[in-house]
């Protein structure tokens, strides 16, 4: 097998990996996934839209997959127009996830969601970073 088709086998192999990691979090909980990001090398924002056609959230969860990510602060933008700002000061390491997190108030509708980290890794790899809400 030459070196091409090494390279493509594990690029595939990571693929299946990442979905399969993903797809376990969201059948085991009945977790629906609001988005993902494939984050930015540095110190970084990146914002995931959600809407009102995703529904209403109580909870919040995050996975990180293929790199790690120094979290600095997640806020969450309400359809009704206020913010929570949720205490995500958190290294996530490769392919892990955070604790579940209560939403403020009763069911809420989720119009986007901010995130600033930094993903500072010796093998300058681009982590995803995926939210999951559960209703």
């Amino acid at each position: 097998m030459n070196l091409f088709m090494k390279t493509i086998a594990k690029i595939g192999g990571l693929f299946l990996l990442t979905v399969l990691f993903s797809f376990t979090i969201v059948s085991e909980h009945n977790w629906t996934r609001l988005g993902s990001k494939k984050v930015s090398f540095g110190l970084d924002k990146d914002v995931i839209a959600v809407g009102r056609q995703d529904g209403k959230f109580t909870k919040l969860k995050f996975v990180v997959t293929g790199a790690p990510v120094n979290m600095r602060k997640v806020t969450v933008h309400y359809a009704n127009g206020t913010n929570q700002v949720l205490p995500m000061k958190f290294t996530f390491s490769r392919n892990s996830k955070s604790r579940t997190i209560d939403l403020a108030g009763n069911k809420r509708i989720i119009q986007k969601i901010t995130m600033w980290y930094d993903t500072k890794n010796r093998a300058r790899q681009r982590a995803t970073v995926s939210v999951f809400g559960k209703h």
